[in-house]
């Protein structure tokens, strides 16, 4: 279920990135493609009734949770929040040079 939900934020994300011509608004889609992309890797790694990977001894490797998955997505974060960042200055800078976020008048000047 979870799977789906994260499949369905990916294919918003990406629609939103493709159809829409205003910048802002394209870095929103690639914002909620990221979120379903984490949500998706994050869903790869659970399992359920699983426990902390710490061995004991008496446990054996089905009863653990894969920790890379969480590992990943966390530096997926960092590097998402970066690309954020450096894409909506990049919008406020055509801003103030266009006056426009649509991408068809910033090509026609």
């Amino acid at each position: 279920m979870i799977n789906l939900a994260a499949i369905v934020l990916m294919l918003l994300g990406l629609y939103a990135l493709l159809t829409t011509k205003h910048i802002i608004k394209m870095v929103v889609g690639l914002n909620v493609f990221e979120v379903g992309l984490n949500l998706f890797v994050i869903t790869i790694g659970f399992n359920k009734d699983g426990i902390a990977p710490i061995l004991t001894g008496s446990n054996s490797i089905k009863d653990f949770v894969d920790p890379l998955p969480q590992a990943i997505v966390l530096t997926a974060i960092v590097i998402g929040f970066g690309i954020t960042a450096v894409a909506l200055m990049v919008a406020r800078k055509i801003h103030e040079q266009y006056g426009t976020y649509d991408i068809n008048e910033i090509g026609g000047k």
